[in-house]
């Protein structure tokens, strides 16, 4: 079962972003946090709220244990740049970009084993029947 989670528009750029997503990618959930929360960046904290969306999704929609989830795929997207302008010498502008980027977790982890139900009282019943057809065409 895989659960994934986004954050959109962060305001942050994508290439500083990245370099703490790689070091979280194919960890179990719980060493993954460790290490975002002693990583001093910006980005760390960022991944780090969207990682802790994706495990309550993955313990109250799919029912999932979180001890057995993994960080499958970490990326970061770009995002659309805000752009601004700053004055610049003789009256001209100069152009400033903001990048954003998208934050995109995927987690995987195997879902809980489905109880057997027992067999409908109807069905077993036909079962008996055909059962006693047999034991009589034999004899």
């Amino acid at each position: 079962m895989e659960v994934k989670s986004t954050t959109k528009y962060v305001r942050l750029s994508p290439k500083k972003a990245r370099d703490v997503a790689r070091e979280i990618q194919g960890l179990p959930v719980s060493s993954a946090l460790d290490i975002l929360t002693y990583t001093p960046k910006k980005a760390a904290a960022l991944i780090s709220k969207t990682l802790k969306t994706a495990i309550a999704d993955a313990e109250h929609n799919f029912s999932l244990d979180t001890n057995t989830l993994v960080v499958k795929e970490a990326t970061i997207g770009i995002g659309p740049a805000i752009k601004r302008f700053k004055p610049r010498a003789k009256g001209s502008a100069g152009g400033i970009r903001k990048p954003t980027s998208h934050i995109f977790i995927t987690l995987t982890g195997s879902a809980p084993e489905k109880k057997q139900r027992a067999p409908r009282k109807a069905a077993a019943k036909k079962v008996e029947k055909t059962e006693e057809g047999a034991a009589e065409e034999q004899a």
